[in-house]
């Protein structure tokens, strides 16, 4: 097996008391516990797909059912739990769902993160044609910088700036996968890095990181044949994703009573309109 590309729609999961239950037994006894404690069953679901530190079902049916070799990230934002799976390459994945920054406008959102990217980078994102926009180009900025992170294994307080995308093409079809996009490490560009680009519907955006795997001998062919390789995402089904799964636990019938207390997520007070 090759490259993998999964995601699973957490957000439109609505579980049964058979799924709920199996899913619950895949997961270890104190991941479990902490899902449990969840408010909103939106985010008991994501977790339970997603896991912390990829500890769900998504990342177990990964281990089990691929060879153990590969090297494996997942992210989950907004609908979808995202897994990126490689044999012989580094791998970080990032999914950012374009929405309205909260009781904050767009502008004033800007502002406040004004530090995370580069005047290069601003200048791209402000160019788009209304705010709508905009704030999907930022989104998407910020899922090639959280996948090139998460790829190299760090996080708070990396200065973001050091990092800078030349995003190609300024539009993204639904379902087609770019790597056309390059990177730029302390204002040198970076050869060794390939990001692919994905949107899977309106809102989504997935970014993958791939660079040459530490202690890998990588020929030449490998780093071109990288550039072509463009696996699409696979979207998982319920089934899909327990298909490989091993209970680690007896099934609790009370834990499907806690989820079924849970309210979707919270009400909101007001509606925004683009």
């Amino acid at each position: 097996m090759g490259s993998v590309r999964w995601a699973f729609p957490c957000g439109a999961w609505r579980p049964r008391r058979r799924e709920w239950l199996l899913a619950a037994r895949l997961v270890q006894p104190e991941e479990k516990e902490r899902i449990g404690q969840f408010v909103f069953a939106r985010d008991a679901k994501a977790a339970l797909v997603h896991g912390e530190r990829g500890r769900g079902c998504l990342s177990a049916r990964n281990l089990l059912g691929v060879n153990s070799d590969y090297n494996f990230n997942v992210s989950h934002q907004g609908d979808y739990a995202v897994l990126a799976a490689e044999p012989q390459l580094q791998v970080g994945i990032d999914i950012m769902k374009t929405d309205l920054p909260g009781s904050s406008s767009i502008p004033n959102f800007f502002h406040i993160m004004k530090r995370q990217f580069t005047e290069m980078e601003w200048n791209v994102i402000k160019s788009m044609s209304n705010e709508w926009m905009q704030l999907d180009m930022f989104y998407r900025h910020w899922a090639l910088k959280e996948s090139f992170l998460k790829a190299i294994g760090v996080g708070i307080g990396f200065n973001l700036q050091r990092i800078e995308f030349n995003v190609s093409p300024l539009q993204l079809e639904i379902g087609k996968v770019y790597n056309e996009t390059k990177m730029l490490l302390d204002g040198e560009k970076e050869e060794e890095w390939t990001f692919e680009e994905t949107r899977l519907d309106d809102h989504h955006h997935v970014a993958v990181a791939l660079g040459k795997q530490e202690g890998f001998v990588q020929k030449d062919s490998d780093v071109h044949s990288m550039e072509h390789n463009q696996p699409q995402f696979t979207l998982l089904t319920f089934e899909d994703l327990v298909a490989s799964g091993i209970p680690v636990a007896p099934e609790d019938s009370a834990y499907w009573d806690n989820f079924c207390s849970k309210q979707e997520g919270p009400v909101k007070q007001s509606s925004h309109t683009r």
